[in-house]
């Protein structure tokens, strides 16, 4: 549960850290209306989001899950799944780079790629809806050391892209600095610590000996 939150996410890469039951999860679902708040407003672009269709805020604001969940079928099929549903064409290749995985795996079956393969298909096909926003609950939670540095890797690039903003779950405070800009620290459904990259680096300078 939230309790008074008051949060403006800038664009770039932000990351919401916090221990298990803090309301990081419940907030992800509010910011593309999987769940809307008993109270308050959450805005997107400065609009009340419930004023928006919620199936064109998701194309924007894309959830990834923290455990993936392909739909039956390849993995070409799991790429168009969602432009299909808008009557739009995609180029499967392209999603697929994007995320780390060679255009070769587009006949494979979705369910037969390894959990970190998944992960990235996951990604591909949020990033065939060509959203403004990627939200990622604990991408990594559910892969073994390997994948999760390639998956941290693709997050990393698609930072850089600068096309692309990004609202990252996660209670692993590294992968908070290595993936993230900004640290939102969560505790019982409150914000507890902000921090801006201008204060994380003032945090890390050391200081003189008295």
């Amino acid at each position: 549960m939230l309790r008074g939150l008051d949060l403006q996410v800038e664009e770039g890469a932000t990351a919401i850290l916090g221990p298990s039951g803090c309301g990081k999860s419940t907030l992800l679902r509010l910011l593309n209306r999987l769940a809307d708040p008993d109270e308050g407003v959450v805005r997107f672009r400065g609009g009340d989001v419930r004023e928006l269709n919620p199936l064109e805020l998701r194309r924007r604001v894309v959830l990834v899950p923290q455990l993936p969940a392909p739909v039956p079928g390849s993995v070409a099929e799991n790429v168009v799944y969602g432009p299909s549903l808008q009557g739009r064409e995609v180029d499967v290749d392209q999603p697929l780079l994007l995320a780390g995985l060679d255009p070769s795996f587009r006949g494979r079956d979705a369910a037969k790629l390894s959990v970190g393969e998944q992960q990235r298909l996951m990604l591909a096909r949020a990033l065939a809806l060509e959203p403004e926003v990627l939200l990622l609950d604990e991408p990594t939670a559910a892969l073994d050391e390997r994948a999760k540095a390639g998956v941290e890797q693709t997050l990393r690039e698609l930072a850089n892209r600068g096309d692309l903003s990004m609202v990252l779950v996660t209670h692993d405070r590294p992968q908070a600095e290595r993936l993230a800009g900004r640290i939102v620290r969560m505790e019982e459904g409150r914000v507890v610590k902000d921090e801006t990259p201008a204060e994380r680096q003032l945090s890390e300078v050391p200081r003189e000996a008295s």
